[in-house]
Formats: structure tokens, sequence, C-alpha cells
């Protein structure tokens, strides 16, 4: 009996601490569980839109430089990037822990966001900057533009945010030689042919997701890929129909990226209707411009639902992808109608 009770009295003694020490861990654990799910919901308000004008001149500001053709198309860049950076939770497309790494539709948003400062540095270095096909690039934007395309989830050596910085600095010089008239190197060109350059770019990225959005309620489609050519070619056969939906997994992935897309396109825009104002009044397309940034704000209005609906097309339930698409599709349409009024003489 006595042998029973030492070993009894041994066994409270070791464990008992022990049981102790992990229910202060479980505690622990669920706390800060508790604070990632409010920290992540904190990170995923999406930030508010900005004065383009009044960024320009702020940063114009900094350095005692004035506002200039092209300034506030390169600040509206500048604003955007730091807006995707330095938002609650800066940017978190490429994050490996908690709360980041359960985020999904900021994430989604970010991308978007991205895809479209991409494209506005890529017509900065191509066409905005030069006058012609022969002229040389800018050297700045030789350096930024690359890194705006750096990989969207890299995590470490190095991290996508210190390449997208990286850009920045580049950016901020391009912007602050604009006005410097020691530095007759940096233009930015507002003309018809560089802004229907850049309006392409921007009616197919609409185009695209417009179609991914509405493929959340499946539909077939027929193959329209060589219409209109009677000599045209592809490199293998397709189906003449088939069946094209968006996994009900990937349905608010999309729509979130589309939200980010015309959050960003939203402010470029209303940049280059201060910048391209002359062209713009000349071909009497000021108005075309605003139409289109009206149709990009209707994406931004808030979202009630505490997740994306993906109810059938006239269904019982709602489908905010199908929302989504039908202003996505106004603001494509009317691009294009916006290109072709730039084309004419």
């Amino acid at each position: 009996m006595k042998i029973v009770t030492e070993k009894l009295a041994g066994w409270r003694d070791n464990y008992l601490p022990q049981e102790g020490l992990g229910k202060v861990i479980v505690i622990v654990i669920c706390l800060y569980l508790l604070a990632a799910v409010l920290l992540g919901m904190y990170w995923s308000i999406e930030p508010k839109p900005f004065d383009v004008r009044a960024k320009a001149q702020a940063l114009a500001a900094e350095d005692g430089g004035t506002v200039v053709t092209g300034s506030v198309t390169t600040g509206a860049l500048i604003g955007v990037v730091q807006t995707l950076l330095d938002k609650p939770g800066g940017y978190t497309h490429n994050d490996k822990f908690p709360p980041g790494v359960w985020l999904d539709n900021m994430p989604n948003w970010e991308y978007g966001v991205l895809i479209q400062v991409r494209d506005m540095s890529r017509a900065l270095r191509e066409v905005f900057s030069r006058s012609q096909s022969q002229s040389t690039e800018d050297v700045d934007l030789v350096e930024m533009e690359p890194r705006f395309n750096f990989n969207s989830d890299s995590w470490i050596l190095p991290s996508s945010e210190s390449e997208y910085r990286d850009g920045l600095k580049y950016a901020h010089e391009y912007f602050d030689r604009l006005s410097d008239k020691n530095a007759p190197g940096a233009q930015f060109y507002a003309r018809s042919d560089s802004l229907r350059y850049y309006l392409s770019a921007v009616d197919s990225r609409l185009g695209s997701l417009s179609q991914r959005l509405s493929a959340s309620v499946g539909k077939a489609r027929l193959n329209t890929d060589l219409a209109g050519d009677a000599d045209a070619a592809q490199s293998t056969e397709t189906p003449i129909e088939q069946k094209v939906r968006t996994p009900w997994s990937e349905t608010d992935d999309v729509f979130y990226e589309a939200r980010g897309t015309a959050w960003a396109l939203i402010l470029f825009l209303k940049a280059v209707e201060v910048d391209f104002a002359d062209v713009l009044a000349k071909k009497n397309a000021k108005v075309s411009l605003q139409q289109i940034i009206r149709e990009l704000e209707g994406t931004q209005e808030t979202v009630w639902s505490p997740m994306i609906l993906n109810g059938s097309g006239f269904g019982p339930l709602a489908n905010h992808s199908l929302v989504m698409a039908s202003y996505l599709s106004r603001a494509n349409a009317a691009i294009v109608d916006l290109r072709d009024l730039l084309s004419q003489g």
C-alpha cells in the first residue's frame, strides 16, 4: 500500500504541473488565433480611393517641383503602389503566416491592382515617355517596369514588397525629373495614339475579366476564335462548342480581382482625364471617359452579403459575379468606342 501511495504522489508531482502548462499553452494559442481572425478582418477592409490631383501636388511639393503634363498620371501610379504596400496589413498576397495566409479576398484584390500597375508602368515605358518608336526609353522607367512585374507571391530573397518598393524609387525619380528643366530627357507625351495604346491594354483586361465573371453560371459557348478571317489558323483544333464554367471555389477570387482592377483603373483614368485634357477636348471625348469612370465606380459599391453568392442567372439567389461583369462589360464597350473616337481626325 505504501508503494502505491508513493507512486501516486510521484505522478501528481511530475504530471500535474505539465497539465497546467498545457492548459496555458492552449489558452495562448486560442487567444492568438482569435486575435489573428480579428486582425484579418481589419486587414480585409478595402482602401478608399485618393484624389489624384492632390497626390501629384503633394509629391511635387516634397521636392520643390511643379505639376506638369504627366505628373498626375505618374503620381497616380505612385499612389496606387504606395496604397498596395502600406495599407493596413501591408501586401498580403505573399504572406505565409496568419492572419495573412488565411486571407482570400484581399490577396486577390491586390492582384487585380497589381495587374493594372503593370499595364500602366508598361505604357509609361513604351509610349507615354517616348515621342516615336525609334526614340530611346527613359532610364528610370527601364528600371521601374521590370520590378513591378516581379513575382507577386515571393516571400523572401527577395520579397515581392522589396522589389515593388525599388520600383517606387525609380517612379519617384521619373516624377521629379518631369518638372526639372535641367533634365529634358524625362518627358510625358500626351498624344491620342499613346492613349489608344494604353486603352487597348485596358480593353483586353476588362474583356477577359468579364468572361471569367460571366462563367460563374456555366454556359455553352460557340467557338468564335477564327471568326471574321477566312485564312485564319490556330495551333490545335478546339471544339466548336464547349462548356465554360468558373469553379465555385474560385468565383470570389475572380470577383475580388475584378474589384481591385476597377479600383486602380478608376484612379488611372481620372489621372488620364487631367493629363490628356486637351486631347480629349479636341476629340470631344471627355464625357466618354467620364462615363467609363462612372461605370467602374459602380463596381465599388458595398457588398452587403457576408459571402459572394453564385446563384444561377435568374435563380432565387443573387449572382454577384454577373453584376460585376455587367459593370465591366459596359465600361469595356465604352472604352472600345473611346478608342475609335480617338483614332478619328
